[in-house]
């Protein structure tokens, strides 16, 4: 009788035991092995489309989009440039919205968020995978003072950067995702700026910029971003960065101001296509017509007779809507609005010719 017990026993311990280890065949064909398991996918919010990585044959491509409203047309130049492979969109708040609204913009392998919204994330290894392995990636809008405290120095930062210098894909931002676009940048880290308090006093606490040390998109060096920009009247405030990084740091920079609904598309030889509803602003300073008063706790003058900054505004309903980023000029007259912009006591001034 107690061998009888003993032989049960250590039956019922036999087939625990079987029961217990990890089965590797596949429900459905027990000859076949278990596909491998996904490889952790730190931060993501969401993915449509295959969760395996392609690769396919781009071309480079910055995209600067104004906010609001997002333009169609934008994202389907993004899409041809990528070669239908894996789009990524980062974030440091909100959802996974665009993953469906991309994907059936065109022909793509996936869409995936990441909602990166700490240092910590920003320094993981599986996030900068993510990164890295894009076709094409987009950064969301938000509060660009986020991107700057959780994204600057680290693996994402050089991440976003190898797929701007190295990879070559096409990399666009719309709203905040567009104010760090350029190599100068307004960082709104203590906030955001009206056009008259910048104009008013171009040091007020509100005026934080930034240089040389954050994103490295390809003929963006000389140039910082704007955006929102006649809805929200941001010429003035637009005219005292310029004004700030002449007298700082002794350069002689552009900007690129955009309206919402509305995105500059620059392709890989520099030049630049206007798309959307309304229009894109091109901003180009003079190094022998500095501002005359610059200074903190007083307004600012920046005349130069009437021709302090010169500007180019396209709209993108015009057949002639390109502006050549190499020569900072209009790639055709036809169409183009050319003013200057100047300030006198703290007041805007449009001079046109």
């Amino acid at each position: 009788m107690i061998l009888k017990l003993s032989v049960i026993i250590i039956s019922i311990v036999v087939l625990v035991s079987a029961c217990s280890k990890k089965d590797n065949r596949n429900p459905f064909d027990p000859g076949a092995p278990k596909p491998p398991e996904q490889a952790t996918r730190s931060a993501s919010i969401g993915i449509v489309g295959d969760t395996a990585d392609v690769q396919t044959v781009t071309k480079s491509g910055i995209v600067i989009m104004g906010g609001g409203t997002d333009v169609d047309a934008a994202f389907q130049w993004m899409i041809e440039r990528s070669g239908g492979g894996d789009v990524v969109i980062i974030r440091a708040t909100g959802t996974d919205a665009y993953n469906s609204y991309v994907y059936k913009l065109g022909k793509v392998n996936s869409v995936e968020t990441l909602k990166i919204d700490s240092r910590k994330l920003a320094e993981d290894d599986n996030v900068a995978r993510i990164i890295k392995n894009a076709e094409l990636l987009f950064i969301a809008g938000g509060d660009q003072a986020d991107y700057v405290n959780y994204w600057k120095g680290t693996k994402v930062m050089a991440a976003i950067n190898y797929l701007l210098t190295e990879k070559k894909v096409p990399v666009g931002g719309t709203s905040a995702g567009a104010a760090i676009l350029g190599n100068y940048y307004y960082s709104a880290e203590r906030g955001s700026v009206t056009s008259a308090a910048a104009m008013a006093n171009p040091y007020v606490n509100d005026i934080t910029l930034g240089k040389d040390d954050f994103l490295q998109a390809p003929f963006l060096q000389n140039i910082i971003t704007d955006q929102h920009f006649s809805q929200r009247e941001r010429e003035g405030r637009a005219i005292a960065f310029l004004g700030r990084i002449m007298k700082d740091w002794n350069k002689t920079p552009y900007a690129i101001a955009v309206d919402e609904k509305t995105a500059v598309c620059i392709d890989e030889t520099g030049m630049a296509t206007v798309v959307g509803a309304n229009k894109a602003f091109f901003l180009k300073t003079d190094a022998a017509k500095k501002p005359e008063v610059l200074t903190a706790n007083n307004p600012i003058t920046w005349n130069n007779e009437g021709k302090a900054v010169q500007v180019s505004a396209i709209a993108a309903s015009v057949s002639n809507n390109k502006f050549n980023i190499n020569t900072f000029t209009p790639a055709n007259s036809n169409g183009l609005e050319s003013f200057w912009w100047s300030v006198v006591s703290g007041n805007l001034i449009l001079v046109r010719p």
